[in-house]
């Protein structure tokens, strides 16, 4: 029973760690979709927002 016992402890041990990895790795996906978008963005509307920041420069 003993050994039983120490497979399950095992077991639940190794699930633990599988999860911590998981998570990770779906933060790092989700970092990497923001990092995606936000540089889209930027290419699209780059020259918008340089404008911008010259008008708002000129008027201080």
């Amino acid at each position: 029973m003993e050994l039983i016992t120490n497979w399950y402890v095992r077991a639940r041990e190794a699930h633990k760690g599988f999860n911590k990895g998981q998570t990770m790795t779906e933060y790092a996906l989700i970092l990497s979709a923001v990092a995606v978008v936000v540089f889209a963005g930027y290419q699209l509307m780059g020259t918008d927002i340089k404008s911008l920041l010259g008008t708002v420069d000129g008027q201080l």
